[in-house]
């Protein structure tokens, strides 16, 4: 039975569409459904989600037009309360007025805001960072993206816009290849850790027959994955242990230096690249560990998030 009043919330991805109805008193999801996002152009994504809010709200058994302003976070960059999404790489979006376009399909409120700052807020509610005012949510999925709460309150920057990991610059003249990002710039951290980016990378790799052990256990190139190199890594594999050990590291460095400049209470890690590959995980808490100024990393606790995929349904409910 729902404890608090009741919110819908949506996580709008590259691939699917999820709706929610949520207990904001006590988390629970209440009802929830997921489609496949077929149509991708911002008119399309409209009627996908105003359809699925639709349908999940009627499901629960609630009126939408009492459930006031709707969340929605969206994998992209977000300005601000303006519901503008100025870039969605995997969406293929540059400065769409999508909360304004959403509020008038379903004659409702909606507050857009960027997918891992609503996860941010999830995990500080009701999982990993609850009870910490100060806490740095960082995620390592099919991209790479960090929400903050400081001083108890989500902290989005003076755009709307802060928190972007996954776009800090790695690879400054290195003599390593610069990687292009889909956000259209060189040398992202999501550039060679998310996912999709580093799966990509793997691929080119094997067709040079680089990482032949990756690609027998894919048993294709084009299926191999993050998980695929996890599992070469567990097996001793001299590739596998490279890249973690220079993806870790990488990763690791990007979150030290944002625990160092923040200084956070507590530091959350999760997604699905980290939370399904622990050998990589185990990599980026000793580089986050050993990287973070020592002052900064005295009090600090790293640790595993807890509401998996529902942290940025239940945070955007909660906005």
């Amino acid at each position: 039975m729902a404890s608090g009043r009741l919110a819908l919330g949506v996580d709008l991805g590259g691939t699917n569409v999820r709706a929610a109805i949520v207990d904001a008193g006590g988390g629970a999801i209440v009802a929830a459904r997921k489609e496949l996002l077929t149509e991708r152009e911002p008119e399309g994504a409209v009627r996908a989600v105003a359809a699925l809010a639709r349908a999940v709200a009627a499901e629960a058994g609630v009126d939408l037009a009492r459930l006031g302003t709707i969340g929605v976070g969206v994998a992209g960059q977000c300005l601000g309360m303006t519901g503008i999404v100025v870039n969605a790489p995997n969406l293929g979006w540059r400065n769409v007025a999508f909360g304004g376009m959403l509020a008038g399909a379903l004659g409702l409120p909606v507050r857009v805001t960027n997918d891992l700052s609503a996860a941010a807020v999830g995990e500080h509610a009701f999982g990993a960072a609850r009870g910490a005012a100060d806490a740095l949510v960082a995620f390592v999925g099919s991209g790479v993206g960090a929400g903050l709460i400081l001083g108890g309150k989500l902290y989005e920057g003076a755009y709307g816009v802060a928190a972007e990991l996954g776009h800090v610059k790695v690879l400054v003249r290195s003599g390593q290849k610069e990687r292009l990002c889909g956000c259209g710039e060189w040398g992202c951290l999501e550039a060679y850790a998310g996912g999709m980016n580093l799966a990509a990378r793997v691929r080119e790799d094997a067709g040079a027959g680089l990482a032949d052990r990756v690609k027998a256990l894919a048993g294709d190139e084009a299926r191999i994955t993050a998980g695929t190199v996890e599992a070469a890594y567990a097996e001793g594999d001299l590739y596998a242990r490279e890249l973690w050990g220079e993806l870790g590291e990488l990763l690791g460095v990007a979150i030290a230096n944002a625990a160092t400049l923040l200084n956070p209470a507590r530091v959350v890690l999760g997604g699905g690249v980290l939370l399904g590959c622990p050998n990589l995980a185990r990599i980026v808490r000793a580089q986050v560990m050993d990287k973070t100024a020592r002052a900064a990393r005295a009090g600090v606790e790293l640790v595993a998030a807890e509401l998996g995929d529902d942290a940025g349904l239940i945070g955007a409910a909660l906005l």
